[in-house]
This record gives C-alpha cells, structure tokens and sequence, in this order.
C-alpha cells in the first residue's frame, strides 16, 4: 500500500485552520450557511476512482470546504482517461491515476487537505472516513464496502457513468437527520394584529405564505411581549392572511409591531444497505427520483441494464464493445433474465441496447453533470443540510445519439485523448468538433466548467477551429471558491486570460483566444457582422439578464445556435436556442429587479430589505456623488454648465454640495470627520424622525378615520446616541473614516480615541417644522424624483468584500439604525452583504451540473438535429431532489401573405446597387411589398423607430440615427396579432 499526503500552505488565513474564511467561501456560504459549513469542515471523505467521474467529485467536495478528501486508485492513466480527466496528461500515460492528479487537486483549496491512496480498499483503511465514494467499481466491490460502511455508520455513495448513461446510489444509515430540507431563507410576515384570547390569531399585514409550516418564532413585539421570549410557538393556518397560536388571554395587550419567522423543521430518513437495496428498487418505486411513469419505467429499464453490465463484466472481462450489435444482445438477455426474475411487466430493451453500444464511452459533460450531483450529496451527508437522495437515480441523454447509426469501424479506439468520446459518436464526428468556431461569453464559474468541457471534448482544437472567449472583469479571492481555473496566485489578474491558459493546459491543441470585452453596443465594431457570421455558435455564461437578452438578440439576427445556463445556489438552468427550431431566449417580463417605491425607502420601511436600500442610497451619496462632484468641479471646466442643464432641484443639490465640500464645512483634521459623523447620524436618526412624527404623529388619522401608522407604515421613533451602544459607535467609526478617505484625512478604529473626540461635538439643537411637506405617496413625490432617481438607479459598486475598507460597515450600521427606528428586525454584517451588496448566492456543484448538460446540448448542435425532440432545456434544484429536463418551446411561426414566418426569418435587399446609389426607404417599402407581398408597419434600427406607417407617426425616416452603407441589409421580421408585419433592422 503507498500513499501520498499534500497540505500546502495556507495562502488565506492568519488564523487557525478551523475558522471560516469568509472571503473564499463567501458565495457558499449564502448557500449553506455557517453552522452547515462548520459541519462539513470535521468531515474526512474518500473518493475511490480517479477517472473523470471521480476527479470531478473529488474537485467539486475540495472546493466546498471539506477536512480532507483522500483520492484512490489502483489503476494507471490511458488514453481514453484523457477523454475527461481533467488533470491528466499526455505525460501521464502508464502512471497512476491518483498519484498524478492529487497536487493539482491540492491546489484547489488551501483548507482541505488532500491525499493519495494507490492500494486497495481495505476495512482498515475505511474506518477513517465519514463519506466514501465509490465510481468505476464492480458490483462486487460495491457491495463489500457497502455493507461495511452501512454497518459502521459510514455515508456511502455510488456514482457511475457509461457512456451517455448514469448512475448514483445514496446509503446514509438508518438514522440520518436533514435539519434543514430545502435550504430556503425563513418565511417571514409582518404582524398587523394579535387577539387575546384562547388560541390567539395573528394576522399578517400581507400574505404570510406559511402553509404548510408547523411553527414559528415572534420578534419585536409591542404590548404582547410574552411572545417574543416563547420560543418556537405552534400554528395553524387559518388562511392566507391569519393563523391562529397559544393560548393568549393571560398575556399584555397587543400594541404594535413584530414580525413571525419560520421555524425549519428537521426531518429523519433511513436508507438500506446496498445489497438490499438493489432488490427493492425494482418492486419500490419510492426509492427512485423522478417518479411519474414515464420515469419510472426509464429508471427501472437503466437499473436493470447496469446489473447487467455488471454480470456482462463479470462473465467477459470486459465492457460491450462500442457499436457492436452481438455484445449489445447480450446485455438485452441479461437484462431480461434480471426482469423476469424480478416480476417486472415491461422493459425498454431498445434502451438497453444503447446504453450496450455507448457503455465503453467516456464523456465529460456526463461526469460533470454525474460529478456535480454526487458532491452534492457528499456535502449533504457532511452538512445534514438539504433533501439527501433516497435512494437511487438514473439519468440519460441517449438522444445525443446520431441521428444515423455508426458502424463498429468508425468507433474504434484509435489511440488518442479523444477514445473515450470517440466510443459514442465515430471519429468524423471528433474531426467535425474540432473544426467548430464557439463565442464564449462569460469566464466566470459556468464559464470555468464550460471552458473545462470545451477543452475535454475538442471543442475548437481542429484544424480551422477556433473559441473566443471574452470577460471584462479581474480575478477576486471569492471566486477561487467555485471558478476552478483560477488560483490564489491568480487574484487581480483577468479572467478570461487565465481561463484561455488553463484549458489549454488541459489540451494543448485548443485553439482559444481571450478578450476582456464587454458585450454590448459599445463592444459591435469587435463582435459585429464579420464576427458573428464566421461563428458556428454561442454559449452564454453571464450573470445579469440584460446581457443574455442582448447577445439572444444578436443569436436571432445572425441565426447561431446558443447555450445559456445560469445557477442561484442549488438551483440552475439551462436554455437551448437552435435557429428555425425553437424560440429564442428572451426577453421576457421576468428579467430586471423590482424597485422598492421611493416613498417607502424615504419614510416608510418595513423591511430590512428597504432600510439596507436606503443605507446603501445614503452611502452612495454622501461618499460617492459628492466627491465625484468636486472632482469634476476642480477639473472639468464645462461642469457648472451641464449643472445648470440638468433642472433646478439637482442644480441647487449639487452646488450646496459643492459648498459644503470645499466651503466652512470642509474637515481640516480627524475630529473634525467625527464631529461630522456625530451630527449626521442626530440629523439621519433623531432629527429626521422627529420631523416626520411632528407631521404625522402616532394617532394621526387619513381623510377615511382609519389610522394613519397601520399596515405596512410602521410607526418610528427617534434614537437618542449613546456612545456605549455599539451600532451607534459602528456608525460613527465608519461615517468618520469614510468622510477622511475623501480629503486625505488619515483615521482610525480606536473606540476610546473617539469617544473622547465626540465629547467635544457640539449638537445643534433641533426644532421640527411645521412648514415641512413630507411625501406619503409615490404620485406626491414625481416631483423629486428627477433628484432622486440619480442616486437609486446609477448605483455605486461598492467593494463589499473588502472588510478594511467600512463601506459594509457603514452599511450596516445605517441599515440596523434606521430599522431600529422602525422596529424592523435586523441583521448581521453576512445576510447585510448579501442583500446590499446584490450577492448571488453559488455553490460549485450546481454550477457543474449546469455545465454538463449544456455541453450535452452542444453534442446535438454540432450533429446538426433538427428535431425539436432531440433538444432538451431543463430547471435542477440539487437541495429537494428536482431534477427536470424538458423539450423547449418551438418557435412560433404566422401567415403572412399565405406564406409562414418566424423570429428566424429575415429579407435580404440589395442596400447599394451597382452605380453605388443606396436604395431609398420609398424603394424599400416598394420592394418589399413587390417581392414578398407584405405592408412594412414598422422599422427599427435597434431600439430607434426610422419609420412607422401607425396613425401617430409620419411617414419618415429619423435622420438623426447614422445607418452604415452595406452590400446587404436584413430585415428580421416579427409578427402582430393583427396579421401585419413588423420589421427590425439589422445592418
């Protein structure tokens, strides 16, 4: 037996190795959260097999923070390893598999130690492990160390691929508890009433959405204090606005306020042994995922099918042959004796017979989704956090097959990376991957996973081929965590440059070139008509939506197939649009945030939500306009003039803006920063509140009689600074030193220091005004809010990962103020970065799965399929075990002019006639009504209208807009409701 340890040196942590690093596992965390990562870090794991399965398992489990993960194999490298392991080389041939790849994947994460195992696996050697992962094993083996690991309360998992099949059994004991199943943020709802009375009922100012939830906690409590020290108290829903609790008649009559929180509950769950659990399977339906009877009767058939592998091994020694039509009966008869023994009605066995013919196949996109699925039930076993798989689940994407049969010639192994792949789909189909032509948008984490697969399968690595990668943005240490390409020595340098290095480490023959390129209109003289049509397709790994909507709109225009997937936490998607066969990608209401209405940050919060907006509006303006203002003041000496153009209201803001700056107010010196801090936070905290209190005190009522503090406005009330309060100092230790940073003044953290300097502060005295108008409504305030829409949508990206810079501190401490003063609960410096800092909450398992199947989509793209049956679209929530994969929507296609059109559809013109005179817009509208019979209504030019035939538009063409001379222009055309055509320009 050898084995061989890696701890690298910690790069992160001053610390012990023990503490959270919340920079690295930032994103993860929001996903699993501290209790559930501090589980998981006591947690040794063993992953048997270092194929591409198994190395892609044991990368997604380093990542997510485990103790240590051992790597085990007996086997060495061959060609056909190289198909899909990531780490493995040319160079590597003949070596072990494990020994080879454990110090890249020791890199990985500098908190898990990782170590390699090249003997058997011996009970001895189990006993060390919480979780063990068996992949590339026999049946035999599996049951060994099954049954051993069930008897030692061992978590055990068996993951296992073939081809474009796979498989994942789950065995966590008979006693493993799940304390959160679903791993969403607690329901909360705000408290209107509360009766007194046996039980009591609680009605919620909103829908409280807790059907289904057995109990919750009450917090800020006005009155009915009792509640908010009961503890978890029991519910029944009563409807979608009430429920009904204890027993209430002895407590305080109720006040005001509050809030319920959720309760989790735990759930317990017992699995069988391996051996047992093999049997069951096919006569218990409830042990499979996926249980509709379409599924169910697939899961079935590929349980069967991979016994019989198993016995087909057993008896030859070997796989099926790729292709081969006498080895894939066979596996038919095994897996008919299987059934029949089992008293099974049905079996697919033409599904049987496929799986045979792929089986000797390798792929990466399958191991990515396959890997990404069984690390995420590693985490699960560790965290006892999220729905764990109970207990089996197959998979398949044999409609990735070709459309026409290979024969066995065309599949043989020919000694190269690609044999494992080359077992599926032939080696033209290899040849025909290389010479593809991709645009990469995005090098983040699915960027990263698509970029690993793109290299793997050889994608672009042909003669002729060719992938462009572009991303605009810098490596951060918090995406090392799930952007697998990217090291510690990496941070600060650009993302798409490491990510373009790394694969081609990974294959040296790809053909990859990287841009630091923002997609958009600012970016069309680089990815313009030229570019788009030497392209063969597009996958889009970006974040936002608008960007996705953009780089569809140019898909459409330019008719290329694109790949768009997307995760938030344990959720992703995937999206197929294929030009003439399915609809595009967007856009659609769903894009886009929702804006919290003005007047509800001005004056009426009620949410934590609004009290971090306005911390974060507030922070934006007092440390970022106003020094942005006297920047451009002292530099830019046209500034005064565009002041005076943007309106009164914002003139007059921006001058006593700048007044204030560079005037008497300026800071000559750091008790003057604190003395400006003190007085912000009396005029933000006491002041304010005070004034809005004098003009609609508490028993205020509206026209109507009814109060005016009820529902969702909260009635405030002033704070009163108390230097011994630690938000009230966090506020002023950060609005101090914040306030420095723009005049060069020098702070400091030191409490005492500045307790001493606030004894100095003098406080105006503050008198509210009766001549003050305070806005309550959105439609009282359009009048402000050409002054306030500035500041709420040209948002600042503040560094909220950067905890020596206190902007979260001031956010914070701002936000929990201000909820204070409304009774509003709040919360830690964590969830504040998450909400404040717009944080999407990640997770590296999701973002392979996500990958993988993508990639999937892409084997049909480059195949050409045509049938809308072939492709597939899907939604996954690794956390409850939903795992959907769908045909997409087909285009949608109208009669015009007795002939069918879709979004795919366009008109060529002949824009610039030989004598080099360019048609006009009359000669257009001719044409097109000669030529295809059709009335052009509309014209655009992106989003700028040229022409409209509409009864509130003159027939004109807009001169302002510069439209470029071409050989050509296309006309895409879309289609009304009334049977008209509409048409945008795309030149």
């Amino acid at each position: 037996m050898v084995c061989f340890s890696y701890s690298p040196t910690v790069l992160f942590a001053d610390g012990d190795m023990d503490e959270l690093d919340e920079g690295f596992y930032s994103r993860q965390l929001y996903v699993l959260g501290h209790d559930a990562m501090r589980r998981m870090k006591e947690a040794n794991v063993l992953v048997a097999g270092m194929r591409g399965l198994g190395v892609e398992i044991a990368k997604n489990v380093i990542l997510a923070g485990v103790r240590s993960v051992t790597v085990q194999d007996e086997g060495v490298t061959e060609w056909c390893d190289l198909a899909s392991q990531f780490y493995l080389r040319e160079s590597h041939l003949g070596q072990n598999r494990s020994v080879c790849c454990c110090p890249q994947l020791s890199q990985l994460n500098s908190y898990v130690r990782v170590h390699s195992h090249c003997g058997p696996l011996e009970e001895n050697f189990l006993f060390g492990f919480q979780v063990v992962v068996l992949t590339n094993s026999t049946l035999l083996e599996q049951q060994r160390v099954g049954t051993f690991c069930h008897s030692h309360n061992i978590k055990f998992i068996v993951a296992d691929t073939k081809g474009l099949c796979g498989q994942l059994f789950c065995d966590f004991g008979e006693d493993f508890t799940v304390t959160d199943c679903n791993g969403e943020p607690p329901i909360t709802a705000m408290i209107d009433k509360i009766t007194k009375e046996n039980p009591g009922i609680v009605t919620c100012v909103e829908e409280h959405n807790l059907r289904g939830v057995s109990s919750v906690t009450f917090s800020g409590v006005f009155g009915m204090v009792e509640l908010n020290s009961n503890g978890p108290v029991a519910i029944q829903v009563l409807n979608g606005f009430s429920f009904s609790i204890c027993d209430t008649s002895g407590f305080h009559e109720y006040e005001r306020g509050g809030v319920v929180t959720e309760v989790k509950d735990s759930a317990t769950f017992a699995f069988k042994p391996l051996d047992v659990a093999i049997k069951e399977a096919l006569v218990n339906g409830d042990m499979f995922v996926m249980k509709d009877n379409a599924k169910m009767q697939e899961h079935q058939t590929l349980h069967l099918a991979f016994q019989a592998l198993h016995e087909f091994v057993k008896d030859t020694r070997r796989l099926p042959a790729a292709g081969s039509k006498v080895d894939a009966d066979k596996l038919v008869t095994l897996a008919t004796r299987l059934k029949v023994a089992s008293g099974l009605d049905e079996m697919d066995e033409n599904m049987v017979r496929k799986l045979a013919m792929v089986a000797r196949g390798d792929l990466a996109p399958v191991n990515a989704f396959i890997g990404g699925l069984a690390a995420q039930e590693v985490i699960k076993a560790c965290s006892g956090k999220f729905t764990p798989l109970h207990q089996w689940m197959y998979f398949h994407a044999l409609e990735c097959l070709p459309e026409a049969a290979k024969v066995e010639e065309q599949l043989l192994a020919i000694g190269c990376r690609y044999d494992g792949q080359i077992a599926v789909f032939g080696s033209d189909f290899q040849e025909k991957l290389g010479k593809q032509r991709y645009f990469l948008v995005g090098a983040g984490a699915i960027g990263c996973e698509l970029l690993k697969n793109f290299a793997l399968i050889g994608l672009g690595a042909g003669e002729g081929g060719h992938i462009t990668v572009t991303d605009m943005d810098s490596i951060e240490k918090s995406n090392l965590n799930r952007q697998f390409l990217f090291k510690p020595q990496d941070i600060g340098r650009q993302k798409a440059n490491v990510a373009a290095e790394a694969a081609r480490q990974m294959n040296p023959d790809m053909n990859i070139t990287a841009h630091q390129n923002r997609l958009g209109t600012e970016s069309e003289s680089v990815y313009g008509h030229s570019f788009f049509r030497n392209l063969d397709g597009v996958a889009a790994a970006l974040d936002n939506y608008e960007a996705r909507v953009y780089l569809d709109g140019c898909c459409v225009a330019y008719k290329k197939p694109m790949l768009e997937g997307g995760t938030l936490g344990t959720k992703g998607s995937t999206v197929v649009v294929v030009p003439h066969v399915t609809e595009s990608y967007g856009p659609t209401s769903s894009g886009g945030e929702h804006a919290i209405p003005l007047c509800t940050l001005k004056n009426f919060p009620h949410r934590i939500e609004h009290t971090l907006q306005w911390a974060r509006d507030q922070f934006e303006g007092l440390f970022k306009h106003s020094a942005e203002n006297v920047n451009q003041y002292s530099s830019d000496s046209g500034f005064l003039s565009h002041t005076m153009e943007r309106g009164p209201a914002e003139e007059l803001e921006v001058l006593e803006s700048i007044s204030s700056s560079l005037g008497e107010q300026r800071p000559r010196s750091w008790p003057d920063c604190v003395s400006w801090a003190r007085r912000r936070w009396e005029t933000l905290y006491n002041n304010d509140i005070r004034q809005l209190l004098h003009c609609f005190p508490p028993d205020s009522v509206t026209s109507s009689g009814l109060p005016f503090w009820m529902d969702m406005k909260r009635c405030p009330h002033p704070l009163t600074f108390d230097p011994n309060n630690t938000t009230h100092m966090d506020y002023v230790v950060a609005a101090a030193n914040l306030y420095g940073q723009i005049y060069g003044i020098e702070g400091t953290r030191d409490c005492a220091a500045i307790r001493a300097a606030l004894e100095e502060v003098h406080v105006p005295e503050f008198t509210p005004k009766s001549s003050v108008k305070i806005h309550v409504t959105d439609e009282e305030m359009k009048g402000e809010e050409a002054k306030d829409v500035g500041k709420q949508r040209n948002r600042f990206v503040f560094v909220q990962d950067d905890d020596s810079n206190f902007h979260m501190d001031y956010i914070v401490a701002a936000s929990n103020l201000r909820a204070e003063n409304y009774d509003i609960p709040t919360t830690d410096k964590h969830k504040s970065k998450l909400i404040a800092g717009r944080i999407m909450p990640a997770i590296a398992t999701t973002t392979a799965a996500i990958a993988g199947l993508m990639c999937l989509e892409l084997y049909k793209l480059v195949q050409g399929h045509r049938r809308i049956e072939s492709y597939r679209s899907s939604f996954l929530n690794l956390a409850i075990q939903t795992y959907s994969l769908f045909i997409p929507m087909c285009c949608v296609c109208r009669q015009l002019a007795g002939k069918e059109y879709s979004l795919w559809d366009d008109f060529l013109v002949q824009g610039k006639r030989g004598d080099g005179e360019e048609m006009t817009l009359g000669e257009l509208l001719k044409h097109i009504k000669e030529t295809y019979n059709l009335e052009i209504t509309g014209l655009f030019y992106g989003p700028a209208l040229l022409y409209s035939a509409g009864p509130c538009h003159s027939n004109r063409l807009q001169q302002k807009y510069d439209i470029p001379s071409s050989l050509s222009v296309v006309f895409r055309c879309w289609t009304s409701t009334e049977g008209r055509g509409d048409y945008d320009i795309i030149m």
